[in-house]
């Protein structure tokens, strides 16, 4: 069927295993992410297979597809506390920085009968997700202690995801200082020092990590062979797990520029074009509603994207070597940002090889 993404589990159990290879080396648990292929539970059983110790995603709907998975689960973005029951009911462990989410977790876990556990998160100068200070964490620290059915076991940052702050000794150095606090108030041992996602991964390739850090939540690094920090690959992963097939549904040589006035786009852009004279062009059965303005890539390296509508992309073909016809096929590697869409799309077919 097309369009589809073509998902090899045995080179994502490979990247798997590689990376819990190399953590457990330096004393460190992954909490492997998921939302990437929103949840699906065939995919997220390779995590497990491979050594994974969490499952970890953004969205409840998404672990509720993991519910029956054997291992705990963590929700990633702060909770809603609309949504707090449905939280303690399918995350066992879930990452806070307001108080009074955390009360309405409690209250719910007391009305299920179940300890929640909890992250508290520290914004590291990234400045999304966070504590930004030691007087409002303290404080939050102080009415935490009353809470019956919460459980605090760790303590945690992001990095890289909205500000581009790099992980460094330093900065997380200050996690492993806040962790320090956070034990001394609620005279506790905290069980997980999570040090970021795919960003931190160069730090253990250098052997910079500090030795307190003992989890990473790691969705790029395992799924793409790449870590997020400086974008380069990951020595010995493969970067094609997850390839984009499209179907081509129109050869035909064209001007390069468009007859007539330019207006605007379908997106509401004012587009721009080089003149190339005539050029052999296909059009693909895939678009922008599918994998938005992320990055994708022609495997065939004379291949050019020229542009794209909601349903359509246009590809230069000129410099091919293949003669693409109706019918043929053509395949893309895909960036995190495309992933994402593409697997959230119901329009692309999620192919799954052994």
């Amino acid at each position: 069927m097309n369009p589809r993404i073509n998902i090899d589990l045995n080179k994502l159990k490979h990247n798997t295993k590689l990376l819990c290879d190399k953590c457990k080396e330096n004393g460190i648990q992954i909490a492997a992410v998921t939302k990437a292929f929103c949840g699906n539970p065939d995919i997220a059983k390779a995590y497990i297979d491979c050594g994974v110790t969490y499952l970890a995603d953004s969205r409840i709907e998404n672990l509720k597809k993991l519910n029956s998975l054997p291992t705990e689960k963590m929700l990633l973005r702060l909770p809603m506390i609309s949504n707090a029951k449905e939280v303690v009911r399918y995350a066992d462990i879930s990452l806070n920085s307001e108080i009074e989410t955390i009360i309405a977790l409690n209250d719910a876990a007391k009305s299920l009968d179940k300890i929640h556990k909890v992250i508290i998160m520290i914004d590291l100068g990234d400045l999304r997700e966070g504590f930004f200070d030691n007087k409002n964490l303290k404080e939050a620290l102080s009415k935490l202690k009353k809470l019956k059915n919460i459980k605090i076991v760790g303590v945690g940052s992001n990095l890289t995801c909205y500000g581009g702050v790099i992980p460094s000794e330093a900065n997380l150095g200050k996690l492993v200082q806040y962790s320090e606090t956070i034990e001394n108030i609620l005279n506790t041992k905290l069980e997980i020092i999570s040090g970021g996602n795919s960003s931190s991964i160069y730090l253990l390739e250098e052997n910079r990590m500090p030795q307190k850090i003992n989890n990473l939540r790691l969705g790029e690094s395992i799924l793409l062979g790449r870590e997020s920090a400086y974008g380069k690959h990951i020595k010995n992963t493969f970067g094609d797990v997850f390839q984009l097939v499209a179907e081509v549904i129109e050869v035909k040589h064209k001007p390069t520029v468009p007859i007539g006035e330019i207006g605007m786009d379908a997106f509401g852009n004012t587009p721009e074009f080089e003149d190339k004279g005539i050029r052999k062009r296909a059009i693909l059965a895939v678009g922008r509603q599918d994998f938005g303005d992320n990055d994708i890539k022609p495997v065939e390296e004379s291949i050019e994207i020229i542009g794209a509508s909601s349903d359509h992309l246009i590809i230069d073909i000129t410099k091919c070597d293949s003669d693409y016809k109706v019918g043929d096929e053509i395949t893309f590697n895909i960036a995190y940002g495309s992933l994402l869409s593409l697997m959230t799309s119901e329009y692309i077919y999620k192919n799954i090889t052994h």
